[in-house]
């Protein structure tokens, strides 16, 4: 589903999206409360949305969305880049977050991977995430750290690393139900429920390095 208030731009993404067999676009709104209604009847498995919206804003789009279709990922794609709207749109719900100037194979390839569960950053997002999780370090360094096993360790590693559940269990021997039982056993310890979450919390709470993602 396309959430965009420029025509122009939703038909730009569309034609890529047609070039791939796999994709198929099943609603075009811009309109957020629209959003979340087609959302409820359609059931997609990503929602492809800007900030800007008629109707409300993106962030409260993102909420009522994932309200009505949990099984909905979110892909955030914006010109707005600044460091709060990266936060509120990946705490409301988002599993991805682009900014416009990406070149249209990006943008496929970030559609595939928060279809399949994971989450993708650009660049500047990235660096806005980091950033906030060093400076709330500074604020919880003296809070114990939640033990996490030398295995939950190794799966965080590599899920900070954007792999997916599959790539994790190739890395590491495993089956795909047991890096998906570490996972859920992680998002426990860390009191998250998303991957960017346990991401930014491991960063905060020192568990992950910088130089690990």
């Amino acid at each position: 589903m396309l959430v965009d208030d420029h025509p122009l731009f939703r038909d730009a993404v569309k034609r890529v999206l047609d070039r791939h067999p796999e994709f198929h676009v099943v609603a075009e709104t811009d309109d957020g409360l629209d959003a979340a209604r087609l959302a409820a009847t359609l059931r997609p498995d990503v929602a492809v949305l800007d900030i800007g919206l008629r109707g409300t804003s993106g962030l409260v789009a993102v909420h009522k969305i994932k309200a009505e279709s949990p099984g909905t990922a979110i892909l955030v794609l914006t010109v707005h880049d600044d460091a709060e709207h990266v936060r509120s749109m990946l705490q409301g719900g988002a599993s991805g977050f682009l900014t416009k100037d990406v070149l249209g194979g990006e943008v496929v390839e970030a559609i595939r991977r928060v279809a399949a569960g994971d989450i993708y950053l650009c660049p500047v997002a990235l660096r806005h995430v980091v950033a906030t999780a060093v400076s709330d370090s500074v604020t919880t360094s003296g809070c114990g750290s939640p033990r996490l096993t030398p295995r939950e360790t190794e799966v965080l590693a590599l899920l900070s690393q954007g792999l997916s559940n599959r790539e994790i269990a190739e890395r590491l021997s495993l089956s795909t139900r047991t890096v998906k039982g570490h996972l859920e056993e992680i998002f426990s310890k860390l009191e998250v429920d998303s991957r960017t979450a346990a991401v930014t919390a491991a960063l905060r709470l020192k568990l992950l390095e910088v130089q690990d993602l």
